[in-house]
């Protein structure tokens, strides 16, 4: 298939350069010349196949559009409410999350997190990262859209969430019920909270379910926080509409 390229907006006439570092990832890296195929998207539901017509130097490419299209948003949105994961699992977390479809993915500053965002240099840095990994794994899986990476919140900001989504779900091992059990809304934000490896505190989860969560396990086994949420995902993707 046609390898994709994200772009700041679709081009409105017929030819155009890719340029910047798309380009010089499709020149350079992929060596895409004349006659090659390739998609670029707007990363908001917008895309365009394309023929390439020309090299434009060592890391442009002059493209002609052949064919648009758009997708449009879904009406259930999946909101990830993933606490901060330490290392590089957290983006595993965010890649596998995002090629499983999620909408958007809330960094959780959850109290048994043992990463610690804080509000300088390091922070935006582990931020910048899950973000450069939602948009590489949007291409990757062909995606129309690219889900938003937001910035961190606190316990308390994640309840807000909780009370705007049309349901919440915790993912918790030791729930009585599953996802199965639930009454599964059609459209708006279903916001699924996944915690740190050490848990979600009594606290946490208290005052999740006072903004109106609900708790639910994924099956009989235990997951990590790494891999729980794309497993949701999935299966949140059959027992709804949005993978039919």
């Amino acid at each position: 298939m046609a390898p994709v390229f994200l772009v700041a907006e679709l081009p409105f006439s017929e030819t155009f350069v890719l340029d910047g570092p798309e380009g010089r990832h499709a020149a350079a890296v992929r060596r895409l010349g004349p006659g090659s195929e390739l998609v670029v998207s707007d990363g908001v539901g917008g895309s365009a196949a394309c023929v390439v017509e020309s090299t434009v130097g060592k890391d442009s490419l002059a493209l002609r559009i052949s064919r648009r299209w758009h997708v449009p948003a879904p009406a259930l949105r999946i909101v990830l409410g993933l606490a901060l994961i330490k290392g590089d699992r957290g983006e595993l977390a965010v890649e596998l999350a995002t090629e499983t479809g999620v909408d958007s993915v809330v960094p959780w500053r959850a109290s048994r997190c043992v990463a610690r965002w804080d509000d300088g240099p390091r922070g935006a840095k582990a931020l910048a990262r899950w973000r450069s990994t939602a948009r590489e794994a949007a291409k990757q899986s062909r995606r129309a859209w690219v889900p938003s990476v937001a910035e961190p919140v606190s316990t308390a900001g994640l309840a807000v969430l909780v009370r705007e989504s049309a349901l919440t779900v915790v993912l918790d091992a030791a729930a009585p019920s599953g996802l199965t059990d639930l009454d599964l809304p059609a459209d708006g934000d279903l916001l699924v909270v996944v915690g740190p490896e050490g848990g979600i505190s009594d606290g946490e989860l208290i005052a999740l379910r006072e903004a109106g969560a609900q708790v639910a396990r994924l099956g009989p086994t235990v997951l990590r926080a790494s891999t729980a949420p794309a497993a949701a995902i999935a299966a949140l993707g059959v027992l709804t509409t949005r993978w039919r």
